[in-house]
């Protein structure tokens, strides 16, 4: 395929396996890279030699392009820029924060830099602040989310219709007939989460890839605007939250029912009554764990049906 970003990225398919935090280490960077798409490490979930640990093993296990996305507001960022500057990563996706803060210095050191949005303003800023290309992230996307509720849908032509630079949609794409609906729409590319939570190569814990794939429509909800909005499968944490917000409460005690490593216990340990387990509105969609290699396989094959289909119409 011929897109902005598959010559942005040197890869065969426009298609990006999101850095979830809990899910996203070099088993699954790799195996998405090896496929032809864009894998990412997510060191939000990683301290910094943890994160030098999988870029090295990322390089290893795949000759193809690869990235990390970095969450701005996450302790030492300013050791993590620099480990992925030392590694020679060449392709940085950021997020949850100010893009002007590290992109003229990642870029002056060769790296693609790419940002998160929610909103066509922060899409300008993004462009403005340098970058190379913007994610435009929809309000059914899974973890943390976007405060104005746009869908994927609509936020993807509005963004396009102002910005210059090429764009990557998200939220709530897990097929090929999602892909080629947000690229008809204007995106160049899209960028995948959910969907690869549930693959062989994911480092969530296996109960939670398995509850992904039996939940049905109506099984998430966004919530914890307060502190930063977050989609979440439902379970008794999720409930406890829900019920806590009914006595109008304040910040400190939603953090305090938040507590500390509330992701970790419920994606990566499988805790999945006490954990927070995020994950986008389409886990509806997704019926099965299977390797990263046949998503990408079999999203390419029904995008490629997709269109055939079209011409008919």
């Amino acid at each position: 395929m011929n897109t902005k970003i598959t010559k942005l990225f040197k890869i065969q398919y426009p298609i990006i396996q999101a850095g979830m935090i809990w899910n996203s280490g070099w088993r699954l960077a790799s195996a998405v890279s090896n496929a032809g798409g864009l894998g990412l490490l997510g060191a939000g979930s990683m301290y910094p030699d943890v994160l030098r640990e999988h870029i090295q093993k990322c390089k290893k296990a795949t000759s193809k392009p690869f990235g990390v996305n970095v969450p701005m507001l996450y302790p030492n960022i300013e050791e993590v820029i620099q480990i992925i500057i030392e590694e020679g990563v060449k392709i940085v996706f950021t997020s949850a924060g100010n893009p002007k803060t590290h992109t003229a210095r990642l870029k002056e050191n060769g790296i693609t830099v790419v940002h998160v949005v929610s909103s066509v303003k922060f899409a300008l800023k993004s462009q403005e602040a340098g970058v190379d290309a913007v994610v435009a992230e929809g309000f059914e996307a899974g973890g943390h989310n976007g405060r104005e509720e746009t869908t994927t849908f609509t936020l993807i032509p509005m963004v396009k219709e102002k910005l210059d630079i090429p764009l990557i949609a998200a939220g709530g794409i897990a097929t090929g007939r999602g892909m080629l609906a947000a690229m008809i729409l204007g995106a160049d590319g899209v960028q995948v989460g959910s969907r690869f939570v549930a693959s062989e190569e994911s480092s969530a814990h296996i109960a939670f890839k398995n509850m992904v794939a039996e939940a049905k429509d109506g099984d998430t909800i966004l919530t914890l605007k307060e502190l930063a909005p977050v989609r979440l499968l439902k379970n008794k944490f999720a409930e406890e939250v829900m019920e806590l917000y009914k006595t109008n409460p304040s910040i400190d005690e939603i953090r305090a029912l938040l507590g500390r490593a509330r992701a970790k216990k419920g994606m990566f340990e499988g805790d999945l009554v006490n954990g927070e387990l995020e994950i986008g509105q389409i886990a509806g969609l997704i019926n099965e764990v299977i390797p990263a290699a046949e998503i990408v396989k079999e999203m390419i094959s029904e995008f490629k049906e997709a269109i055939a289909e079209t011409k008919n119409y």
